[in-house]
């Protein structure tokens, strides 16, 4: 076998990317990355995998679904975890995340939308402009969600540009909108068979099922060992357990969380961990954190403490929930997905009281020192929600520190000022 590099430019240039501005973000994000994680210290060995998941993210693993389509496969990106990734496997199509955490051609991007639209919104479209983002270049269909207002007026923009469908998602959780979500399942399952060419089935659904909750079982492992004190592993790393679970085979992916698990749980036997035992413990909630979205972790943890747990989509509302495996009918496993989905407690939705307890609850079971409320700039969800969750928190007896911030590094000595000083009032 050679260790010689592989070359994957002509991919790359089958797919319509822009070769020059790919290789500048390839060569800023392997800088952002070293820089994050690679100068950590007594890393778990199991992250040794999402290192070199790292190293490969636009290489083998968009290989893996290039090979995927030119043997009639089929693949959709998604931007949320609103959409099932059940009921696509169940068809034998792939799903993968999407670019969305850096800055990148905002000169093109407010061409064409505002300047004050929320950096995912806008990252997403930057990459898609730029022609810099082989997952969404990858995908026969994009699926989009009807979470904010932002986000469904630019899933129009995008739809002139992408083949892209786009779920309705209801914004309260009464029994007529829990009848509407099913329907719109049932839509999707629709639109998934078409492009796919394959039925979905009671049996193949019921496999999907299972496969997508061993991936959340996994998760949920990794995150049940970070009550430890001390902390067997830091926040950033599990925070990039759950941003690769958006992109990874499942299967794989799957297999390796759960050997990363084992370690983590013979850590906290040992009374081994990352941090000194009595380091600030940090909880954070809010907007969610896509790759290759690592700051606000790094600075935490680059202070001195240690986050121990994400109440966001790229954390607790990712796993914490399965989708029960007790169904026989069709019917019944899509209205057991219908429920999962709709009880996962974004911002947008109200009310949203589940939220605030679940931030509560975890503090409490994380033994959290302190919370951070983080929301990027110009999301009105987060951001008009941080006072009922900084009251909620207060209530409970936590300190709190709200932030808000986009994707650029200018703030970053602003911020580590701010924190530090967080840091030594807990």
């Amino acid at each position: 076998m050679s260790d010689q590099p592989v070359d994957y430019h002509p991919m790359w240039a089958e797919l319509g990317l822009d070769l020059p501005t790919h290789d500048a973000l390839l060569g800023a994000v392997g800088q952002l990355f070293g820089d994050a994680y690679l100068t950590q210290e007594n890393r778990p060995q199991g992250m040794d995998y999402l290192n070199f998941v790292m190293s490969e993210v636009h290489g083998l693993r968009i290989k893996e679904l290039d090979d995927y389509r030119k043997s009639g496969g089929k693949v959709f990106g998604t931007f949320c975890l609103y959409v099932p990734e059940e009921i696509i496997r169940a068809a034998a199509g792939w799903c993968v995340g999407l670019c969305a955490g850096a800055e990148f051609a905002y000169d093109q991007v407010e061409q064409i939308m505002p300047r004050n639209t929320c950096s995912l919104i806008k990252s997403f479209m930057g990459f898609k402009l730029a022609k810099v983002c082989p997952y969404i270049e990858s995908a026969d269909l994009v699926i989009g969600e009807t979470t904010c207002d932002g986000k469904k007026k630019a899933y129009e923009l995008l739809g002139d540009m992408h083949n892209v469908y786009v779920m309705e998602l209801p914004q309260m959780k009464r029994d007529v909108d829990m009848a509407m979500w099913r329907d719109e399942i049932r839509d999707l399952m629709a639109k998934v068979e078409e492009v796919t060419g394959n039925t979905i089935t009671a049996e193949s659904l019921k496999a999907s099922i299972k496969e997508v909750n061993d991936k959340r079982r996994a998760l949920q492992r990794i995150a049940a060992t970070r009550a430890a004190d001390p902390a067997p592993i830091s926040g950033k790393d599990a925070l990039l357990a759950t941003q690769v679970a958006f992109y990874d085979d499942v299967p794989r992916f799957t297999q390796m969380m759960n050997a990363l698990a084992d370690e983590l749980e013979a850590r906290v036997a040992a009374g081994e961990g990352v941090a000194p035992k009595g380091a600030k413990r940090i909880l954070i909630t809010g907007t969610p954190m896509a790759l290759p979205n690592w700051k606000l972790h790094d600075i935490i943890e680059k202070a001195g403490a240690v986050v121990v747990g994400e109440e966001m989509c790229t954390g607790s509302r990712y796993y914490q929930d399965l989708v029960s495996e007790d169904a026989s009918t069709l019917d019944e496993m899509v209205s057991d997905i219908a429920e999962k989905y709709l009880d996962i407690n974004c911002a947008c939705f109200t009310p949203n009281q589940g939220r605030l307890e679940d931030v509560v609850r975890m503090a409490k079971e994380l033994g959290a020192d302190g919370v951070i409320d983080y929301s990027l700039q110009f999301c009105g969800l987060y951001e008009m929600e941080a006072n009922a969750v900084e009251k909620t928190v207060r209530d409970a007896g936590f300190p709190v520190l709200k932030i808000t911030t986009d994707y650029s590094m200018e703030d970053v000595g602003q911020l580590a000022t701010r924190i530090e000083a967080f840091l030594e009032m807990l």
